[in-house]
């Protein structure tokens, strides 16, 4: 696959510049580079996004909603927070309308403390995605926070594994629904 393809990712830590954002957007690009594609790349920083506020609508939402819409491939980063994903991901997975993911390959990403939350991206996050809509034809990538050490090994491990089905994901030609070709 050598065509470009549009990844975005969206990360729902509280903390500006976490470690959440950093680890999405290296899967953003081991993604690209596993397939072989021109990656355009976005990402959506909840806690940048909501600085000035949480209601919609206003200007950076409306912007975020339509980078997810425009994208083949998301990825929806969170740190794991009680034993959840973040309530500034779930407020911002509620703001968007009904099947707003239809056609996107979505991919969670998990970073916990512990090995025992591993399975909050399978048990709570996966089921919202689907719910919007998203395709979920990968698994997720759970981290534990002492793991970031060798972040670009997971990373490579992962990608490697799941490429065959990126591929034929992406190829299937199913794009966004309203997305140009």
């Amino acid at each position: 696959m050598t065509a470009a393809i549009t990844l975005t990712t969206v990360v729902g830590n509280p903390k500006r510049l976490s470690r959440t954002l950093t680890t999405a957007e290296a899967l953003a690009s081991a993604i690209g580079s596993t397939l072989g594609a021109e990656p355009r790349a976005a990402s959506i920083d909840l806690a940048e996004l909501y600085l000035d506020g949480i209601e919609p609508p206003h200007g950076g939402f409306e912007h975020a909603a339509a980078q997810i819409h425009s994208s083949r491939v998301l990825i929806v980063g969170t740190p794991v927070y009680k034993a959840s994903y973040t309530g500034l991901l779930k407020l911002f997975l509620d703001q968007l309308p009904p099947r707003a993911l239809e056609g996107t390959l979505a991919v969670p990403v998990t970073i916990a403390a512990s090995a025992e939350h591993r399975l909050l991206a399978d048990l709570q996050l996966r089921p919202v995605l689907a719910e919007l809509g998203a395709s979920l034809s990968v698994p997720s990538l759970a981290l534990r926070e002492s793991e970031l050490r060798d972040l670009d090994e997971h990373l490579r491990i992962w990608t490697e594994a799941n490429a065959p089905v990126l591929e034929a994901s992406l190829a299937s030609g199913r794009r966004p629904v309203g997305a140009a070709a």
